[in-house]
C-alpha cells in the first residue's frame, strides 16, 4: 500500500503560483509499478518536464527508488538529463527528418527508430560521432501514430542488419505503443500484443535480436494480459495519478506527487450584480466577497475552467467565478471570511482538496493534460525523498 501523504512545507518566498513537488511520493511511486512487474526493467518517462512535476528532480526521484531507465521525447530532453549529471540509460525517440542526432550518439543517448529515413539519420550520426549508436526499433502494432508498418518491417530490419555488420548501430530495444490500454478489455490490446510478438519472430527471421522489449505503458503495468515483457515504461504512474476512468489512485497503490498552490492578492466587497472578468458573464447576486488569485491560462490553468472548476480555501471548495485571464482569476467567497495571502489550493493530494481529476472532469480533458500544460513560469519547491 501506498505510503501516506507527508505535509509539504510552502517556499520560505511564496511566487504567486507555487508546485509543491513531494519526491517521496514519486520514488513510491516507482516502487509500486516495480511491485507490479515483477522481475522487469523499469524505463520512468519524464518527458514535458516530468509531467510538469519538473524532469530532473523527477527522474533523480525515480532512479534512486530503482528505476534503471529514462523516457522522453525529444533530444533536448535527454541532453538535459545528461547535463545534469544523469548517466542511467536514457531513450528518447521523436525527431524531425533534418534533425542533427549526432549528440546523442555522442553522449551515450538511445534513439527510437520508427521508419527507414529515421534509421538513415542514425546512421549518419554515428559516422558523424565515430561510435555505435544505440538504436529501440519501433513498430506499429496498431496505434497508427509514428512506428514501421508491417510492410516496412523488413525492408528496415535488414537496413539494420547491414549497419551492424559496417559497425554503425547497435540493436538494444524493440518497442510499441498500445492505443486502449485505458481500457482493460478492449479487443485491440491482445492484437497489438500479438502483433508485436509477430514483429519479434520476423525480427529472429532477418538474424535481429533485441536485449529488451518494452510495450507496457501505465495501463499496460496493471492491464490482465501479460504485456511487461523485459521492460515497462510507466509515465503517468510515476507521478501518481491513474490512467482508468473506474479505478483511482489509491485502488492502484499509488498517490499524487503534487499540489498546485497560489494566495488571495486581492479580497473586496461588491454589490449585488457586480460583474466578474472578462465579458461580464459572472455577476454577483448578493452583495459578496471577491477573491483574486494571481494564476491563469499564462501558467497552464485552462480557460475552460471558467465558471467550472474549483479551488479550496481555507478548507472551503469554491467555483471560479467568471473567465480565467492570462494572468489571474476570481473566487466568489460570498460572505466567508477570506483574507489577505490564505491559501488557495487549485491541484490538491489530500483529503477534500479539488484532485485533478475534478480538474479535468470541469475542463472536458484527461488528467495528463492538467499537469502536464503547467507553464515554466509555475514555480516548483520540493520536499526530497526521504
Amino acid at each position: 500500500m501506498a505510503a501516506m501523504n507527508r505535509a509539504v512545507p510552502a517556499p520560505a518566498h511564496p511566487a504567486p503560483l507555487t508546485a509543491l513537488v513531494d519526491l517521496s511520493a514519486i520514488a513510491d511511486n516507482v516502487r509500486a509499478l516495480r511491485a507490479a512487474a515483477p522481475g522487469r526493467e523499469l524505463m520512468a518517462v519524464v518527458k514535458a518536464n516530468g509531467y510538469g512535476h519538473g524532469a530532473i528532480e523527477a527522474a533523480r526521484a525515480a532512479l534512486q527508488a530503482g528505476a534503471d531507465w529514462l523516457g522522453v521525447a525529444h533530444l533536448r530532453e535527454a541532453l538535459d538529463l545528461r547535463e545534469a549529471g544523469i548517466k542511467e540509460p536514457i531513450l528518447f525517440w521523436l525527431y524531425g527528418p533534418q534533425e542533427d542526432l549526432t549528440p546523442a550518439v555522442r553522449h551515450g543517448i538511445d534513439i527510437g527508430v520508427s521508419s527507414l529515413h529515421g534509421f538513415e539519420q542514425v546512421c549518419e550520426a554515428a559516422a558523424n560521432a565515430g561510435r555505435r549508436a544505440r538504436i529501440h526499433m519501433k513498430i506499429d502494432t496498431g496505434l497508427g501514430r509514428n512506428g514501421a508498418t508491417a510492410e516496412q518491417w523488413v525492408g528496415l530490419l535488414d537496413a539494420v542488419n547491414e549497419a551492424d555488420m559496417r559497425g554503425l548501430i547497435e540493436p538494444v530495444g524493440v518497442f510499441s505503443h498500445l492505443a486502449c490500454a485505458d481500457e482493460p478489455g478492449h479487443e485491440s490490446i491482445a492484437l497489438q500484443k500479438q502483433n508485436f510478438l509477430t514483429a519479434i519472430d520476423v525480427a529472429k527471421t532477418r538474424s535481429v535480436n533485441f536485449s529488451r522489449r518494452h510495450l507496457a505503458n501505465t495501463p499496460g503495468v496493471f492491464a490482465k494480459e501479460d504485456l511487461a515483457f523485459d521492460l515497462i515504461r510507466p509515465g503517468l504512474g510515476i507521478y501518481g495519478l491513474s490512467p482508468f476512468a473506474d479505478r483511482n489512485a489509491e485502488e492502484l497503490g499509488l498517490r499524487p506527487a503534487l499540489r498546485l498552490v497560489s494566495l488571495v492578492a486581492q479580497v473586496k466587497r461588491v454589490p449585488a450584480g457586480q460583474g466578474v472578468s472578462y465579458g461580464l458573464g459572472y455577476r454577483t447576486s448578493v452583495e459578496s466577497t471577491l477573491a483574486l488569485v494571481p494564476a491563469g491560462y499564462g501558467d497552464g490553468i485552462p480557460r475552460a475552467a471558467s465558471d467550472r472548476a474549483e479551488v479550496s480555501i481555507r478548507g472551503k471548495r469554491y467555483r471560479i467565478a467568471g473567465r480565467v485571464a492570462m494572468d489571474q482569476f476570481v473566487v466568489d467567497v460570498g460572505d466567508d471570511k477570506v483574507r489577505l495571502g490564505d491559501e488557495v489550493v487549485i491541484l490538491g493530494a489530500n483529503p477534500g482538496e479539488p484532485t485533478v481529476e475534478d480538474w479535468a472532469r470541469a475542463t472536458d480533458t484527461i488528467n495528463y493534460e492538467v499537469v502536464t500544460r503547467l507553464s515554466a513560469r509555475v514555480a516548483r519547491s520540493y520536499l526530497p525523498v526521504a
